[in-house]
């Protein structure tokens, strides 16, 4: 007997001892098979956005700012009456009686969303009713302050948060947290454990953008194009003014425009920005650039003169006239060219310089390729190729048979007022992290060079001579200091039958100012006017009341030795005159 109780003893013993080891083994040890069981069983896992950064002006001035929101989920089997929670909850929160219900019956389902990104005051009213099974969670929501403003650049994000247009598309990898996946405990009935209903967010944090743009002038342009928009009836406006130096954006405007805060409810044309995106015919805009052109050439001077065939020009079969029936030109230098916008001058200019010259020059001022890499779906314009016929080579030397981008033309000014360097335009000069230390700084990116400082000086004194008494723009002169630029008024191409829109002009002024220390390239373009369409009567104006504010806003002081039209011919002749004197000097 004594011996039966010992050995069932040792058996009692060794048995206890193998459990003791066995849970040493299970509770100790490592082990892969059985720690993700207990993660299927006991945890679950919530994919949250992080913060996406903001996007800030040159000021610091929030342009599109990321805030907390909540997000409402359920658990269905902790739900007790589903009818009379889903009957609640559709007064407040997106959705119909009969989808909210549906989603909170699945009783095989622990977890299910109900509303993302609720504003403060629907959270506050949900979590007072206290209702088992509902909780919310702190999740970041993408507000834009400015409303309207910038929105066509700026562009808008989607309900989960990733960008659709604009900046907020091009720069998603800089702008968007990297997220977080977050591990919450459940009890033993597979019931998530939170704390008071709530998940508290604390998810890694986008980069911030800050732009070159400014916001005050932003708002003055889109003021002043909208109120354009309004006194001509027309369908549109575009604008983009441009620091001269750096070829950074100060302010891009494009309209109709749309509210990014509820993006979805405007038509897809209204977010786009079409100051890149929508090549146009720019009309006698391009003859600055042909004129440019021909002089680095060396094909012509400014008192190069060229007659201009009383108003008429037979080419073929086919006829070239001036834009108004009563301007009858006869001898014009190419300064008198520029300034009272004959056709037929600047048809002959590009007559002596050649479809292939013309096209060369054309692509080096940036036409015919994508002007900046801070745009996305921007266009490149249409650039035929060669050869060009002589109406074809008439047509686009001023301005028609060929499509630019509104920021094409305003970065080919403001390379011929920097002295004829042309730059690749930017908007993002700084990225910098929640603590503002900066990451990346983005800067001028000098291209080519396209003209000498001294041609461009002359370019420069003959667009002068546009706003002068005389000239086709006269009404951008801007009061206490020089301004210079070039009006287009350009026939409207019709893209669904071909050709061009009976009575529909595009009509637009690129200019810049001031013109004896060079700040601002800036570009008006109005979209069929309906009651007026001279460039000189619509677009004009606009850019003398944008250029006077954007001059004041950045405390450039007034020039009071505005010159005359004849102080301004006789510069350029004594400039001409010096030229052709030292090239005898040089023979």
């Amino acid at each position: 007997m004594p011996r039966r109780i010992t050995i069932f003893f040792v058996f009692v013993f060794m048995l206890f001892s193998a459990l003791i080891v066995r849970s040493v083994y299970l509770q100790v040890l490592p082990n892969e098979r059985l720690a993700k069981k207990n993660e299927r069983q006991f945890k679950t896992v919530l994919n949250v956005e992080g913060r996406r950064g903001f996007i800030l002006d040159r000021k610091g001035s929030e342009l599109a700012a990321s805030v907390v929101a909540y997000s409402l989920y359920a658990d269905p089997k902790l739900i007790k009456n589903p009818s009379s929670v889903a009957r609640k909850l559709a007064k407040v929160i997106p959705g119909t009686y009969r989808d909210i219900r549906k989603k909170i019956t699945r009783k095989n389902r622990r977890f299910v969303w109900l509303a993302r990104r609720m504003e403060q005051d629907d959270r506050d009213k949900i979590h007072s009713w206290k209702i088992r099974g509902l909780g919310f969670i702190e999740e970041p929501r993408r507000v834009y302050p400015n409303q309207k403003l910038l929105s066509s650049v700026l562009g808008f994000v989607g309900s989960s948060g990733q960008g659709l247009g604009g900046l907020e598309t091009k720069f998603e990898s800089i702008l968007n947290g990297s997220g977080k996946s977050m591990k919450i405990n459940r009890d033993a009935r597979g019931r998530p454990l939170f704390v008071n209903g709530v998940l508290f967010n604390e998810n890694p944090d986008g980069y911030n953008l800050e732009l070159t743009v400014d916001r005050e002038l932003q708002y003055t342009l889109e003021k002043e194009l909208r109120d354009a928009i309004k006194e001509y009836e027309a369908k549109g406006a575009l604008g983009v003014i441009l620091d001269v130096e750096t070829s950074g954006v100060l302010a891009m405007a494009s309209l109709p425009d749309f509210d990014p805060n509820r993006a979805l409810k405007y038509p897809a044309h209204y977010r786009r920005n079409r100051a890149v995106t929508d090549p146009f015919e720019p009309g006698s805009i391009l003859k600055t650039i042909t004129i440019a052109a021909a002089m680095r050439e060396k094909v012509a001077t400014p008192e190069t003169k060229y007659f201009c065939e009383n108003g008429s020009m037979r080419i073929g079969r086919r006829t070239i006239r001036e834009s108004d029936s009563k301007h009858k030109f006869r001898w014009l230098t190419v300064q008198e060219i520029l300034a009272k916008s004959s056709n037929i001058g600047t048809t002959k200019i590009a007559f002596e310089l050649g479809d292939d010259q013309l096209r060369k020059s054309l692509i080096d001022f940036g036409f015919g390729e994508k002007a900046s890499n801070d745009f996305p779906g921007e266009s490149r314009g249409i650039l035929p190729k060669l050869p060009w016929n002589k109406h074809l080579l008439s047509n686009i030397s001023f301005g028609h048979g060929i499509a630019v981008t509104p920021l094409q033309v305003v970065n080919a000014y403001a390379a011929i007022a920097n002295g004829g360097v042309l730059n690749e335009p930017y908007i993002v000069s700084r990225v910098t992290d929640s603590s503002d230390r900066l990451i990346q700084e983005y800067n001028t990116k000098p291209l080519r060079r396209l003209l000498s400082p001294e041609v461009s000086e002359d370019i420069m004194a003959m667009l002068e001579s546009v706003t002068l008494k005389g000239g086709t723009g006269m009404s951008a002169q801007v009061a206490g200091y020089r301004a210079g630029g070039k009006t287009g008024t350009a026939q409207k191409v019709d893209y669904e039958k071909g050709g061009y829109l009976k009575g529909a002009y595009v009509t637009s002024f690129a200019g810049v100012v001031p013109l004896d220390r060079p700040k601002f390239a800036i570009l008006v373009v109005i979209d069929q006017p309906e009651k007026a369409y001279y460039a000189s009567e619509v677009a004009a104006p606009v850019f003398s009341r944008v250029a006077g504010f954007a001059l004041r806003h950045f405390g450039i002081e007034p020039n009071h030795m505005i010159r005359s039209r004849s102080q301004v011919e006789q510069k350029v002749e004594d400039k001409s005159y010096r030229s052709l004197q030292a090239k005898a000097i040089d023979k």
